[in-house]
């Protein structure tokens, strides 16, 4: 019953996170209790529409204060909450996915969203026929859950809306109202129908998150980590002394006392667990993504499910975040990866302006001091390149895990890369890229008989990388020498790592590090205590090394060393596809 319970509490996603929760709750009095977890099925926006909506989430709580619609993310509910047994979720899975498949030809290219408002409530109502073939897609997963899963399901038969405020004072409707009209519906946007589960012990509790690490000091208290979620029933408080409240760790499963400054109020909904989603694509292309169970399918390939966005649903990924981890990335693909060493003349103008001669060649190219042929030893990405950023971005947000600083080599590709991860996490604002030089790659590798020239901090801020000019690096950029030895090449990279863990003493999280191929063997080795390769073996592994790929690794605090783990995100893999030439097709050519 417990491998079940844990199963269905993390979302059903690997044995090693199953493995982990049971370990956490061998103390939790109700392990052994048959109580099932509760499930909805929402169609959630994703892209554009989506930012704009938490956008308006965000200026109408600071304008209008926080009113009933904070307490979920936007949404369209197609199935109230229902129970099901632990043994029979994976029924739930198939049931979405088969709905999502049969409706996947006829849902609607674009959902009509009307804005809605009154005294109490404003949100988007779905208008036309396109709300009768999600209510349709609703009845089909409830029909099919019935039958594969014996649950018994309600889909939503009523208006079908986007909630945007609701119960809030009559005097800030107007406010409301202008802000909700910044939200157009017309933008584009993917539906996900999303299956979440909750504990339903706890649906009518506070939620709190703990802000800094408790250690009990009585045998009734509860021990806090930065990150848990406790579940406090108001209406139980009176054994709790001023200051102090009773509730019970998700975390944990156990039951205590804690001081409530260590806390803050945060949504029912952070403690959701996102199962499983089906993706409606409705881009202007003939793709489609479903990601239907636990091998969910795109365009008829197998891949595993996506994982939980938000910081509040990331209770799956706990230990992974409550350890400190490093996570060494390969750059995108360079341009000169694709167009060779004479990239650079393919896209120069006699008089030494940049010009596009093919779509995989970057947009621009950023302001150098010594102009565009410094460029040559110091490629940009290629346009792919970019892509495979933002893909790797995107998929590291999917995973829920927590960036907390991020370290790059300073080529510009490697810069370049660090940028549009950033971006997908949402974080290029937030979080500053250092810059260490001492991760750059093996001078021995690089052409020439001096180091390339690469690009200063200014001229990476001018160029809008939001680089810190506050860190101090292992090693200047200055100290870089040419044509080092393989010694002196894998002891920089080993000082340079050590430097960057010891830069975060506290940052309990991931610490990404963006580099070279030859980085995820230079710079986790030493973490990992092991000897450097043979410096043949060497070029022979860094060889097979592919864009964005990468090697995790964790502390481990008990044993006293780091451990090499699974990464995150799987890896990138696709084909090459070749130049084209239309005059070939012309008859005589």
């Amino acid at each position: 019953m417990g491998r079940l319970k844990a199963l269905a509490a993390t979302g059903r996603k690997t044995a090693e996170e199953a493995a982990e929760w049971l370990h956490c709750h061998c103390h939790d009095p109700s392990l052994d209790d048959p109580i099932p977890q509760e499930y909805a099925l929402f169609l959630c926006p994703t892209g554009h529409l989506l930012e704009k909506l938490q956008e308006f989430w965000r200026e109408s709580k600071r304008q209008c204060t926080k009113n009933r619609a904070h307490e979920v993310f936007p949404h369209i509910t197609l199935c109230d909450f229902f129970t099901c047994e632990d043994q029979k979720v994976e029924g739930l899975y198939e049931a979405l996915r088969r709905a999502g498949d049969r409706m996947l030809g006829s849902f609607p290219s674009a959902v009509p969203l009307a804005l809605h408002s009154s005294v109490s409530y404003l949100g988007f109502f779905v208008t036309d026929s396109p709300a009768d073939v999600i209510r349709e897609f609703a009845m089909m997963f409830a029909t099919e859950a019935a039958i594969l899963a014996d649950c018994t399901v309600k889909p939503c038969t009523k208006q079908l809306h986007l909630t945007l405020a609701h119960k809030f004072y009559p005097h800030h409707q107007r406010t409301l109202e202008q802000l909700a009209r910044a939200v157009h519906p017309g933008l584009r946007c993917q539906w996900t129908a999303t299956l979440y589960s909750r504990d339903m012990r706890f649906v009518h509790y506070q939620t709190l998150r703990a802000l800094f690490q408790y250690k009990p000091q009585n045998v009734d208290e509860l021990t806090l980590t930065p990150g848990d979620h406790i579940f406090v029933d108001p209406t139980q408080q009176e054994e709790a002394s001023e200051g102090w409240v009773i509730g019970v760790s998700q975390r944990t499963g156990c039951r205590g006392f804690l001081p409530e400054n260590y806390t803050e109020r945060v949504r029912e909904c952070d403690t959701w667990v996102k199962h499983r989603t089906y993706t409606f694509s409705l881009a202007m292309d003939l793709n489609s993504r479903k990601d239907g169970d636990a091998s969910g399918r795109r365009n008829g390939e197998v891949h595993p499910p996506q994982r939980p966005r938000s910081i509040g649903s990331m209770q799956a990924l706990q230990a992974t975040i409550m350890r400190k981890s490093v996570l060494v990335v390969r750059h995108g693909e360079r341009v000169d990866q694709i167009f060779g060493k004479s990239w650079l003349q393919q896209c120069s103008t006699p008089d030494g302006k940049y010009y596009r001669p093919d779509l995989n060649f970057p947009c621009s190219l950023p302001r150098r001091g010594n102009g565009i042929k410094d460029f040559e030893n110091d490629p940009p990405l290629s346009s792919c390149g970019i892509f495979q950023s933002r893909m790797a971005g995107e998929a590291l947000l999917d995973s829920g895990i927590q960036i907390t600083s991020i370290f790059t080599s300073p080529a510009l590709r490697c810069v370049q890369t660090a940028k549009h991860i950033l971006e997908e996490l949402k974080l290029e604002k937030k979080m500053k890229i250092r810059v260490e030089p001492g991760i750059y790659e093996w001078t021995k590798w690089e052409a020439g008989k001096s180091t390339p020239t690469l690009m200063t901090l200014d001229e990476l801020k001018e160029a809008n990388f939001n680089v810190s000019t506050d860190y101090r690096p292992a090693f200047p950029l200055a100290s870089l020498m040419p044509a080092e030895s393989y010694d002196e090449y894998v002891d920089r990279c080993a000082v340079s790592v050590e430097h960057i863990v010891s830069s975060c003493p506290q940052d309990l999280g991931v610490t990404l590090i963006v580099g070279h191929g030859s980085a995820l063997d230079s710079c986790i080795r030493p973490l990992l205590g092991l000897p450097p390769r043979d410096s043949a073996d060497f070029a022979q592994l860094v060889r097979k090394i592919p864009s964005l790929g990468m090697c995790f690794c964790e502390e481990n605090k008990e044993a006293g060393r780091w451990e090499l783990v699974a990464p995150p995100v799987k890896t990138l893999t696709h084909g090459s596809n070749s130049a084209f030439n239309w005059r070939n097709w012309i008859p005589g050519n």
